[in-house]
């Protein structure tokens, strides 16, 4: 069974959310997270961490994570960065129940009216499918092509 956890820097599990999001997201773009601290200096610190976990004999693993930074770029907005799910285990839900944690957490605890992502081409789909819409716009960040896409206070618990 998956669970979601919130956890923060010190937490036994970051390292292994580090890993992760090295693995699946950084690392195709040429990047570590020594690099990533390096360019976006204090951004780790800002985000609120998600990640799933399985429970394993040799201890729990974290098999997928999600960033949200609040009140980011204005109060009342939140973004939603690097979503990443073991390879080994896309396609079973995972993803969908970080993100409904991140809105979860977001419009009911933070108060925010808005949260956003910018995501490759290949995942806007999946976002579509959770209720968020997609701006029309392609943009290249990190050389790759994006969408924004957002779901607002509103639009949760609409139909998905």
């Amino acid at each position: 069974m998956v669970r979601i956890e919130r956890i923060h820097l010190d937490h036994p599990l970051y390292a292994q959310e580090c890993a992760l999001r090295e693995q699946v997201l950084l690392a195709p773009v040429g990047y570590d997270m020594d690099r990533f601290r390096a360019e976006y200096p204090g951004m780790e610190e800002g985000f609120i961490h998600f990640v799933a976990v399985v429970d394993h004999p040799s201890g729990p693993r974290v098999v997928g994570t999600a960033l949200l930074r609040p009140n980011y770029p204005e109060v009342g907005m939140g973004k939603v960065m690097q979503v990443a799910v073991d390879r080994q285990r896309q396609g079973e839900g995972i993803g969908r129940n970080l993100i409904i944690a991140v809105e979860s957490h977001g419009f009911g605890r933070l108060g925010l009216r808005e949260i956003f992502c910018h995501a490759q081409l290949s995942a806007v789909g999946f976002y579509e499918r959770l209720g968020w819409t997609a701006d029309e716009e392609v943009f290249l960040e990190a050389g790759i092509d994006h969408r924004r896409l957002a779901i607002r206070d509103a639009d949760v618990g609409q139909p998905r």
